[in-house]
């Protein structure tokens, strides 16, 4: 949410070349009427509304489009416009967003420490959601976004689509099928993740002198349920991943982009981590900072080591990818054969698919939050400076308090799960 003054004028005017032109209209217009069922539209037009307004917005707008929905912009919601807000078609509260009849699909892109309380807000008001990446700020957060999908039977849908591509290689999904199967006896595999993780672009810094937030911005609206702490430019914007309130760093930023794709091919995303450790020099607590690497060990033996090649020694564990035909190798002929009379996984379905016909997104919240569990479970061992052990079915570390407390983070009043 980077901050620029906007009138009334400018704001429709960059908000329709961002999103193609798509024109903010009235409900009337689309036929809305109160009490029609969430989730439909007439003529299977749906009414749209973007919360987030700064950089990834028009985009994550936009991208509804390409998803073969006709998606019509009814609402824009950003704590940033405090001195255009309307609150007919322009709004700095989401709450009066989700509350509108005639919304039916949210699309989300303020930074991190708002997905969770506004995704869950907009299901439970009847919305279907597209979020964008990373899902959550820490894990308990995950879990309350995937149960309210459940209980209100809504869709959603993180901005991340790399599983998509993996989920249409004949290839990757054998791969998936095997190592979901229960036939391999050991699967001790090693991926290493030699990425670009924005470690060091994304350092947060400290000691910086107060200044006064500019009249456009909502300074206590756009903290929300993180501290209300003094207002700095280096908080809002691209550079808010840089503190712990908002995001997790480098790792938050690009985490979920690289490790979606392989939670599904390796048939990870039912389950987390069981063993975290990391190299990384001493956390400091307000901003995210430098680390070497970090190892996240399944159940089942399988280790993911994740590199930022931008600090310390790397593992010196060397790079082994997870080939077919390794996997296949390891199987006895009557594995093989019984491999084969296993149904191959279930397509995904996109989201825009899956708003028509109410069958679950391939992203759902459930799968994401597995996912971003790797980049949350490796931060918390990057700022513990230990090791920590997890329960992926209590969803808590074992024998840790001081590490859960990063689990379950608290919420500034009136802002809770």
């Amino acid at each position: 949410m980077h901050q620029r003054k906007l009138t009334r004028r400018g704001f429709l005017q960059g908000s329709a070349a961002a999103v193609a032109a798509v024109t903010i209209v009235p409900p009337h217009v689309l036929g809305a009427q109160a009490g029609r069922p969430p989730g439909t539209a007439p003529s299977e037009t749906f009414g749209g509304a973007l919360i987030g307004c700064g950089g990834r917005g028009g985009g994550t707008f936009g991208q509804m489009k390409g998803m073969g929905l006709n998606v019509v912009s009814l609402a824009r919601c950003d704590v940033k416009f405090k001195d255009t807000c309307d609150n007919k078609t322009i709004y700095t509260d989401f709450r009066r967003v989700v509350e509108r009849k005639d919304i039916d699909i949210i699309a989300i892109a303020t930074p991190p420490h708002w997905h969770a309380l506004i995704s869950i807000a907009a299901m439970e008001a009847g919305k279907d959601v597209l979020c964008e990446k990373p899902m959550t700020r820490f894990v308990a957060e995950g879990r309350a976004v995937a149960q309210a999908e459940k209980r209100y039977k809504r869709i959603f849908q993180v901005g991340t689509f790399g599983r998509f591509g993996m989920a249409r290689q004949p290839d990757n999904i054998q791969v998936r099928k095997i190592l979901t199967s229960g036939l391999l006896k050991q699967t001790e595999a090693l991926y290493v993740a030699q990425r670009n993780f924005k470690v060091k672009e994304w350092s947060g810094k400290i000691d910086l002198a107060p200044e006064p937030p500019p009249a456009n911005l909502d300074w206590d609206m756009y903290c929300g349920p993180s501290t209300l702490a003094p207002y700095v430019k280096l908080r809002t914007g691209m550079t808010h991943r840089g503190y712990w309130d908002y995001d997790g760093g480098g790792l938050g930023d690009m985490g979920q982009h690289y490790m979606d794709p392989l939670t599904w091919q390796f048939g990870l995303d039912g389950t987390a981590p069981v063993e975290i450790e990391a190299s990384a020099p001493p956390a400091h607590p307000v901003v995210a900072g430098m680390w070497a690497w970090a190892k996240l060990k399944y159940a089942n033996g399988f280790t993911l080591v994740l590199e930022s090649r931008e600090w310390g020694e790397p593992s010196g564990l060397a790079s082994k990818g997870v080939s077919l035909a390794d996997l296949s190798s390891a199987l006895t002929d009557a594995d093989k054969a019984k491999l084969k009379e296993m149904p191959d996984p279930r397509p995904l379905v996109p989201f825009g698919e899956a708003v028509k016909t109410r069958q679950p997104a391939g992203g759902n919240a459930d799968a994401a939050h597995r996912t971003v569990c790797i980049m949350h479970l490796a931060n918390i061992a990057i700022r513990m400076g230990r090791k920590i052990r997890f329960d992926p079915v209590t969803e808590q570390v074992i024998g840790d308090e001081e590490a859960n407390r990063l689990v379950n983070q608290p919420m500034r009043a009136p802002w809770h799960l």
